[in-house]
């Protein structure tokens, strides 16, 4: 089967984008043109690019609510080891014991406030560590 040639008028953007991409090994100006015209014709080809589109999608929601159930799991397991931590003391007589749970409770909950009330500062670890300048 013999190809017919035609002619295109491109914008010099386009006409840019389009040699750009025929550098690729394998690849050819006419070659971009005649998939882009069957894309825009068979609608059915897009919508297999789309399903792709879709089913990478639902991976990354997947992936983000493993990342977002280990992170709580984390939070909890170091609010747990901080509890224990502060509220553990050795055996003490059974008078004194009530006290020193109390204390332990205290300091826990100083804990809890100092690490909320730092999460809404500047002056967050976090910050400190990961300055927004070197996240981008």
């Amino acid at each position: 089967m013999v190809k017919q040639r035609i002619h295109l008028r491109l914008t010099p953007k386009t006409l840019r984008q389009l040699e750009d991409a025929a550098l690729a090994p394998g690849v050819t100006k006419s070659g971009l043109v005649e998939q882009a015209i069957r894309h825009y014709f068979d609608p059915a080809l897009a919508e297999d690019r789309d399903a792709a589109l879709f089913h990478r999608l639902d991976g990354f929601d997947l992936r983000q609510g493993v990342i977002e159930r280990d992170t709580a799991l984390i939070a909890e397991t170091l609010g747990q080891f901080v509890l224990y931590w502060l509220t553990r003391t050795d055996p003490l007589p059974d008078g004194a014991r009530d006290v020193a749970h109390e204390l332990g409770q205290q300091r826990f909950d100083y804990f809890i406030n100092q690490v909320a009330r730092k999460l809404g500062t500047d002056d967050a670890l976090a910050a400190r560590l990961f300055p927004p300048e070197q996240a981008e």
